[in-house]
This record gives C-alpha cells, structure tokens and sequence, in this order.
C-alpha cells in the first residue's frame, strides 16, 4: 500500500503549505467517485483533486483537464452550496490515519459566518468524500451512503452524526524513544518483523515496514529510528518505481524493491504521474460500459457470419462437379426414365474410364433432372462473387468496430461523447431523444496538442470525428501525417514544414502510445506527407490509404506523452 498514514501526513502537509488561507472559487465532479477543487492563493489558482475510487483513492495538485460534467451532481450542488467562496481555515490528518479534514469558513444566505468541515477518508473501497457542519457534527452529504442495513454501528447518510472510523489502538511511530520498548512490541507474538511493526504502529504499509526491516538487517530499531527521523525532518524523495510488470510510489527512497526509480519534485507531480490514464480510464470505462458490450456484440455477429459466409464458399467449390453431372447426364438421356432414383454413367473425363453415380429425383423427367444440375450450377457460379464481396464488407467492418473499441480504450470522457455521436450517425446506436432543445451538430472539434522537446507542435485525434477533421480538414498538404501499421490507432500530424528527426520520433511514439499496440515494443508507424493521405468515397469515419510511406519502429513512453502534453 504506497498511500498509507504516513504517506497522506507528507501529502497533508504538501496542500495545507499552499491553500490554508485560500478562497475556493469552484468546485466540480468530474465522476461518480472525484471532487475537483479549484483554489485561489498566495496569487496562484490551485486544482486539487480528490477522489474515493475503491482502487484511486487520494487527493494531490493537479496539472491534468478534467471535463465537467453538463449537469452538476446533487453532491457538487450541495458542495458549491456551502464551501463556494469560502476561507480555508485549516487542512489537518487525523494522527496517522488516511483521513484528512480540511475546515472552510464560509458565509449562509443570509451572511451570517459558519464552518463547514470537508473529510477525506481513504480506506480502499471504505473511501469516502463528506461535508460536515462543524459545530453540530452532523454530515450534510458525502459522495457514498452507508445506510444502517450496510453498517449499524456507522451510519454514513444526510443527517446523521458524524462518527470517525474506529481508532486503530496502535503506537505513534514518532514517540518511540526506547530500543526496548520497541524490540519488545515486535517480538510479542509470532510474527516476522516487519508484519509486527505494521500492527503495532500507526501509519505505516507492509511496503515502508519492509524497508525498514531490510535496512536493518543488523539493527532493525535503528533503521526505523533513521527513516522515522527523515520523515519527521521532511527530508522526502518522492519516487515512482517500476517493476518488470507493475508500478509503485513512495515518498521516500525504498531500496529494498531494487527497481527502476524516478525522482520528482513534489508528491502531486508524483501522483500525477502514477494515476495519470488510469483514473481517467476508470471514468471512461463507468461510461463506455454499453458502448463496449454493444461493439463487442457486433463483432462476435461478425465472426460467425465470416465463417458462415466461409463456408457457403466451400460448397461453391462443388461447382464444377454438379456441372460434370449434368453434362454427364445430358449425354446419357437416352439411358434416363423419370422415376429413377439414381443412375451410373461412365465418366467421359475421367483417363481410366471410371463410372459416376449421380442422384436423381424420381418425380422429374431425364431433361429436368439435367436442367436442375445445371440451374443449381449456375447459382453456386453466380454466388461467388456475392459471397466474396460479403466477406470482404464484413471484414472491413470488424476493421472498423476493432478501431472504435480502441479509441474507447484510450478515450476522455470529452472523446467518449463524440464516438456516441458517430455511432449513431453510423446507426450502431439509437438516438436518445432529449426534452431539452437539441444542440447544434455543427460542434467544434477540439483536438490533443502536444509540443516535441524540438518545439514543433504535434497534434492528435483520439476518435474517427478528430482523425477526419485532423488529416482531411485542418492539417496543410506538406505537413507529416503518423499512423501505426496496420493497427488500429490515432492520426497523428506535425504541424511544421521541415520537421526535426527528434519531433519526428516523438510523433512516432505518441502514434503508437494512442494505439492498440500501446503495451507492445517497437511498433511500426508509418508515415508520410498529407499530400499522399486520402479518403475512399463510402469509406467508414477515419478510414484512409495513403502512400510514398516510410516506417519508423518505436515503443511507447507514457511518461515521455505526459511530459510532451500541452
């Protein structure tokens, strides 16, 4: 666990240096599970966001857009209620828990001055956002509700009295001031050490216990002294380390993962990183649910017709022996009776003249017997070409279902909308029909923008309506235009005439980070000058040919689109 007590002390204290004494001057919910702040101090606007995911929960600055919501929540109204315009008065943990208070003094309707406290609580899937009036201690609301059937002994709902989670009993870490005492706790029972100091001391994850204990091969005592002294004194290093197969974050040096660390300036700029797409993600995933399943559908209806229409090609195979029959049959007419059943002929083809037993319908005369092998001939001649030209439809539209879905996967919430909008005018999905006056189709279409380490701006399209307007729209004939190989991917153009090979390889990387190839390693991207772009007449939302291509290999670098991002 990298958010632990400790951990949320060092980041209380990061925004309590910054907003104690700052004026909340908006508040929105860019999900079910997150609260943006934005906060005016010390001649600075602040964003802070704080969010009670089951798996995300925190609360850090952050640099990152979040789109917000058309309609405000009856939380974000009741929020915007009573702490818009208000005065930070005070930001503070409760000891060494993950539970942070951060008090507001603010004004009612009628101007008289009230407090309102806003709690943190992040405990996993517990985690929970709530608005407390200070002075009765009563919860006005909170962003989860826990009814007495869920909880009997702590009611989470409007009006309820507020009751902190239960206290832990367990030793603060930065009291411990004897070896004795603290030798005596860890070997109480039968535990290892670092599964003992997780029990016996506030604030501390089996993740920090583990460095302590590792530091402490000689002296365990003395490791938790030192790295409680560094803590106590600031003295931080806020560091993502990277695994073979995951991530993990801390605020302080953890040698004993032994893993690939990068060190940054401050614990948001951290967690900015670490969360960067993965909340975002988990917003698009609450949203896209449907759109998935139903795109999902499609193509599981696609494959079977694929090999239906597979097989239907098979039987035309069989063409060129129903046509034997009925030639075989036209020359021994006279051998023919109606009611027959069958009838063995010689085979006049065949080198060693070997017979052919050829089926009959009894109710049919010998030329109407020959006819219907050659009518059923002519059918299955005929069908190729259909059945053909059927596979080759529906392969282009599995093509196009498999792009949709990618774009999904790496979508905003704001990309996720116009994707909806393009399956319905595409009639995958129905209109909704809406009470309000209806908007006008002709909406901008916003596009990423990235800056290469060169200064060339590089621009992005995250759906089909941003790949159209990019390559055939807004983007000049002699700029260069990116695309994974033949993967499903984001448009991808430099803005620049004579771009350099830098913000041509970076292109490159951010084309295959937006593509289904985003956890794969040298990816092919192809690329060439718009000039040599084109777009069939018919063709799907997105769909382009081009030519005069080069390919360059690269592997996506998330922190390195991060870094580049406008």
């Amino acid at each position: 666990m990298s958010f632990d007590g400790l951990f949320t002390g060092a980041m209380t204290n990061e925004v309590a240096s910054k907003l104690t004494t700052g004026r909340i001057s908006k508040i929105v919910q860019p999900s079910n599970y997150e609260v943006l702040l934005t906060v005016r101090a010390n001649g600075a606007n602040y964003k802070l966001i704080i969010s009670a995911h089951p798996s995300y929960a925190r609360f850090h600055f952050t640099n990152q857009n979040y789109d917000t919501p058309s309609e405000p929540s009856m939380f974000t109204m009741l929020l915007r209620k009573h702490l818009n315009g208000g005065i930070i008065e005070s930001i503070t943990q409760l000891e060494h828990e993950r539970i942070v208070n951060i008090k507001v003094r603010s004004r009612n309707e009628i101007g008289d001055e009230q407090y309102r406290t806003l709690i943190i609580e992040l405990m996993g899937r517990h985690s929970n956002i709530l608005l407390i009036d200070e002075e009765r201690q009563v919860i006005l609301d909170s962003i989860k509700h826990v009814p007495m059937a869920v909880n009997r002994h702590r009611i989470v709902q409007p009006g309820a009295t507020y009751i902190s989670p239960p206290n832990q009993e367990k030793h603060d870490p930065f009291q411990v001031t004897s070896k004795e005492e603290f030798n005596q706790l860890i070997t109480q029972n039968d535990q290892s050490p670092s599964e003992a100091i997780v029990e016996h001391f506030s604030g501390i994850s089996p993740l920090l216990a583990n460095e302590i204990v590792y530091n402490g091969k000689k002296d365990v005592y003395n490791s938790f002294k030192t790295i409680m002294n560094e803590i106590q004194l600031k003295k931080f290093t806020p560091s993502l380390f990277r695994l073979e197969s995951r991530e993990m974050f801390y605020f302080i040096n953890l040698s004993h993962l032994q893993a690939e660390q990068t060190v940054f300036d401050s614990l948001s700029e951290l967690l900015d990183v670490y969360y960067f797409g993965k909340a975002e993600r988990d917003r698009v995933k609450q949203q896209s649910g449907d759109l998935e399943k139903l795109l999902q559908n499609e193509l599981t209806k696609n494959k079977k017709k694929i090999k239906k229409l597979h097989k239907s090609l098979e039987d035309t195979d069989k063409a060129d022996k129903i046509q034997l029959q009925g030639e075989l049959l036209t020359a021994n007419m006279f051998a023919l009776q109606k009611g027959m059943k069958e009838i063995e002929v010689i085979n006049y083809y065949d080198e060693n003249g070997a017979t052919v037993v050829i089926p009959l319908s009894p109710l049919k005369t010998p030329s109407e017997n020959a006819q219907a092998y050659f009518t059923k001939y002519t059918k299955l001649k005929n069908s190729v070409a259909h059945i053909e030209e059927q596979i080759k439809l529906t392969k282009e539209e599995n093509d196009y279902l498999e792009t949709v879905i990618q774009q999904i996967e790496s979508a905003s919430p704001r990309d996720l909308e116009e994707i909806r909008e393009e399956l319905v005018e595409t009639g995958y999905i129905r209109k909704k029909k809406s009470k309000k006056a209806q908007k006008s189709n002709k909406q901008k279409v916003t596009l990423d923008e990235y800056i290469s380490t060169t200064g060339e701006q590089l621009l992005v399209g995250k759906n089909n309506k941003q790949n159209d307007y990019l390559t055939n729209k807004l983007a000049s004939r002699d700029e260069l235009w990116f695309h994974t190989k033949d993967i499903p991917g984001s448009h991808v153009v430099i803005r620049a005439k004579d771009p350099s090979e830098i913000a041509i390889k970076e292109a490159a990387i951010i084309a295959a980070y937006f593509s289904k190839a985003r956890q794969s390693s040298s990816v092919p991207v192809d690329y060439t000058e718009i000039r040599h772009v084109k777009k069939p007449n018919g063709s799907k939302p997105g769909f382009v040919i081009y030519e005069q291509n080069n390919t360059v290999y690269v592997t996506p670098d998330e922190e390195l689109v991060l870094k580049l991002k406008k």
